[in-house]
């Protein structure tokens, strides 16, 4: 069996590299090579990466030798450790505390906010009229404002965290310096911030993580920090990326803004469509690891051993999907893997889900000739992949 070399090149738009999709044919457990750390596993077919998200055998903390390096994309930068790389119960017991602040019901709280948000935003964009670059016009602004007031963020202070977390989620997009000194900021903002929240508590996120460590000892100082950082990342970098890649692929396919705008009932639909095939990420950010001999697509993966499975890539798997590759309102069934699976299924994808169906619904009402206005350049080197920019007209 060749060892490949991996992450596979980016493509210059949201497609996928055919490396993934001939692996998925011919090798659907592969042996791969990162830049750093030991070897590892590629699994890409949807039932494969269904067992490893999903089965308690596989875990995030590494069940090696401490002489063993585990593999990675980049040197050795101190991420603190956060929820995404906890296991149960370490996991179970953080992701408890903030469970009630992403139920459905609470998000249809906040649609409402979200909508004057949103509502704001085109308003100031069609007062400076076209062309305009949506993705600083309303798919970053959106995303920041809503998971800043909901941690209880300052205003004043979005900026800052914005050009952080671009940094803290680079890959090759930042030196291994820019990037330690973009955690540092995040970290030592938001120790700033929660004794701020101690000081005068709030209602907000923030607050109820301070009141978990303070007053029912059920997260450590350090986890609340890293907690707050996780969520204030997570909760913009990647709704906000999916509302501009969202945007460009129907502007992209003609016929499928078309058949939206001639039936907006097709929304929910839509953005399950969309979060299926838009594949967000350029790889998988945490391995998994084997805690005994598993059997995957007829090869044994060893106890220790890392795997890496990508959601997104399963989401193109046409065993499942039926054309997997063509954009589709009307899949009768679309379990698609975009917000994961198992006990690491994304715990704001209600949020996500309501912040895309009305920033995308509101924008295609307000705007029915919008269009692309020059060439869209797509970030590299990153975590999380969407536009560098998103140049529209009306």
């Amino acid at each position: 069996m060749a060892v490949l070399s991996y992450p596979f090149p980016e493509p210059d738009d949201l497609g996928i590299d055919e490396t993934y999709l001939r692996l998925q044919r011919d090798e659907p457990v592969a042996r791969v090579r990162l830049p750093y750390g030991t070897e590892a596993w590629l699994v890409t077919r949807y039932a494969d990466i269904k067992t490893v998200m999903g089965d308690p055998r596989f875990v995030r903390a590494p069940v090696m030798d401490a002489d063993r390096d585990p593999p990675r994309t980049m040197p050795d930068v101190p991420h603190f450790s956060t929820i995404l790389s906890m296991d149960p119960p370490e996991h179970t017991r953080l992701r408890r505390i903030l469970a009630k602040a992403f139920t459905a019901r609470r998000t249809a709280l906040l649609r409402e906010r979200a909508q004057k948000i949103v509502d704001d935003l085109l308003d100031r964009m069609e007062e400076q009229g076209p062309p305009a670059d949506l993705v600083d016009a309303l798919a970053m602004p959106t995303a920041i404002t809503l998971i800043s007031e909901m941690l209880g963020v300052p205003d004043l202070d979005r900026a800052k965290f914005r050009e952080w977390s671009d940094a803290a989620v680079a890959i090759t997009a930042f030196t291994v310096p820019e990037i330690q000194a973009a955690f540092a900021s995040l970290h030592g903002y938001l120790r700033e911030l929660v004794e701020e929240k101690r000081r005068d508590p709030a209602d907000d996120m923030l607050t109820t993580l301070v009141t978990a460590h303070d007053d029912e000892d059920r997260l450590s100082e350090e986890e609340l920090v890293s907690f707050a950082v996780t969520l204030l990342i997570a909760g913009h970098e990647t709704t906000g990326s999916e509302i501009a890649n969202f945007t460009h692929q129907l502007l992209t396919h003609p016929e499928r803004l078309a058949e939206l705008r001639d039936d907006p009932s097709l929304l929910p639909a839509a953005l399950e469509e969309l979060l299926r095939i838009t594949k967000l990420s350029g790889s998988p950010a945490f391995p998994r690891f084997a805690t005994e001999d598993v059997v995957l697509g007829g090869v044994t993966i060893a106890a220790g051993e890392a795997v890496f499975a990508d959601g997104l890539v399963a989401n193109r798997d046409d065993t499942v999907f039926e054309n997997p590759h063509v954009i589709d309102f009307h899949r009768p069934s679309n379990q698609h893997f975009a917000f994961g699976h198992g006990v690491h299924h994304c715990i704001g994808a209600p949020l996500a889900r309501m912040e895309l169906t009305v920033a995308i619904g509101t924008l295609l009402k307000r705007f029915p000739n919008l269009r692309l206005a020059d060439e869209v350049v797509f970030k590299k080197g990153r975590l999380v992949r969407g536009p560098q920019s998103l140049p529209v007209s009306w």
